[in-house]
């Protein structure tokens, strides 16, 4: 079945640092919400390949998600060529999601701002029929829109989503990436973190911030390019 959804991640636990309030009330409402993560994570600071892994099952049951997947890209080497965005045009094909949803293309990080390209790019690519006929993978079609979650860079949003209902479950998820939060040894404050904020304040922060904007307690901004017509957001939020 087609997905409502596609959030596209650079790394397990950035969808849901960014954009967790968001899966959470869709897949409450009973949207089939997708979750693609580029790379394992494997070269973090904190934490190791098997715990992220454990870490990443331990918000899969929390999500609720209809699919999860993990196109095992190098981490810390993403790139945005022509043989990446193709394989990430045939999932887009393969999964037929409504909406994507990546990281911004401008980050201080180069993974999501790589992601950030290659979804758009891909969500380009998806659409051109005899690219599809050459790769397989399901006929061409286009997800009708694609927004960016913010990540290290903040913009002025298109639209922010109104995630206080569930903003208390957000932060059991999050929770779930628990070497990510917690000081790798001793001495260790937080040092690779940019800003020198530990993850969840950020969050918080952000959220509180973009809540105030829309009257509302948390929320979580999104980025659209161009206008919208009024149908985007029927069904979705």
């Amino acid at each position: 079945m087609p997905l409502d959804l596609l959030v596209i991640a650079a790394h397990p636990d950035d969808a849901e640092i960014s954009f967790g309030g968001t899966i959470l009330k869709l897949s409450a409402a009973g949207k089939r919400v997708g979750v693609l993560d580029l790379t394992r994570g494997e070269m973090g600071t904190r934490g190791s390949q098997t715990t992220r892994a454990a870490e990443v099952a331990a918000a899969n049951r929390i999500l609720n998600l209809a699919w999860r997947d993990n196109l095992e890209f190098p981490d810390s080497r993403i790139v945005a060529d022509v043989a990446n965005r193709e394989r990430l045009a045939r999932v887009l094909r393969e999964q037929a999601p409504r909406i994507v949803c990546a990281q911004h293309t401008e980050d201080l990080h180069p993974d999501h701002a790589a992601c950030g390209t290659l979804a758009r790019e891909a969500w380009y690519l998806a659409g051109l029929a005899r690219i599809a006929e050459r790769d397989g993978g399901g006929p061409a079609r286009r997800p009708r829109f694609l927004f960016h979650y913010m990540g290290h860079v903040p913009f002025e949003p298109t639209l922010v989503v109104d995630v206080s209902a569930v903003w208390a479950r957000k932060v059991e998820l999050v929770r779930c990436y628990a070497s990510q939060l917690a000081p790798r040894e001793a001495g260790d404050h937080g040092q690779h973190l940019l800003f020198g904020a530990d993850i969840l304040s950020r969050a918080e922060t952000r959220a509180r911030y973009y809540g105030e904007r829309i009257g509302v307690q948390y929320g979580e901004p999104l980025l659209h390019r161009g206008p919208l017509p009024s149908e985007a957001l029927a069904g979705l939020l």
